[in-house]
């Protein structure tokens, strides 16, 4: 049995190809890496908006933002406001309501609205909510939050606790644990 060696500059120049060849393949694995991943970056950014909304020729909403981002390019798209929203809704009588939030997402698909940070809602009979986050669904006209509010008529009546939902007209209003005084019941 013959044994044959190979020469040393044959292994060396072998080896150093090989090296050279796994350590470039580390290489394009990392930048495949990176251009796989997703950019969450938004399909459409706007400044100081003011949107109104009008149906039959009559304003019903008025929205305010100093930005609006448009992630309709996301797997579940929604609109974000990273630095809050003032909105002013006229009811049937064209009567002004007022909900102020830090911060919005509105949820595209499911229709729901998340306000969060120093919400607050106040109606045009004096009536004011405040709270750290709510919810409103628009296709069941619901509002409804688990974290600490704070309810206030214009008589002076209180309701507060942790939990409540209410109809955006606050006509129904179930709170569970809450403690108050009310002055005048309608």
């Amino acid at each position: 049995m013959r044994i044959k060696f190979i020469p040393s500059y044959i292994y060396i120049t072998v080896m150093a190809s090989a090296m050279t060849l796994l350590f470039s393949c580390e290489s394009n694995f990392k930048d495949i890496q990176r251009f796989n991943k997703v950019a969450f970056t938004p399909a459409g950014t706007a400044e100081n908006i003011n949107l109104k909304y009008t149906d039959s020729g009559r304003i019903k909403a008025i929205l305010k933002s100093k930005l609006m981002y448009d992630f309709s390019n996301a797997k579940y798209p929604f609109t974000e406001f990273p630095v809050g929203v003032a909105l002013t809704v006229y009811d049937s009588d064209n009567k002004e309501n007022y909900v102020y939030s830090k911060y919005a997402v509105s949820h595209s698909k499911s229709g729901i609205i998340e306000l969060k940070d120093s919400v607050r809602i106040t109606t045009f009979d004096g009536k004011v909510l405040e709270t750290e986050q709510l919810f409103y669904d628009q296709k069941q006209d619901w509002f409804f939050t688990e974290k600490y509010f704070k309810f206030r008529d214009r008589d002076g009546g209180y309701i507060e606790g942790p939990g409540v939902d209410f109809s955006k007209d606050f006509k129904i209003f179930n709170a569970q644990r809450n403690r108050g005084e009310l002055n005048k019941i309608e």
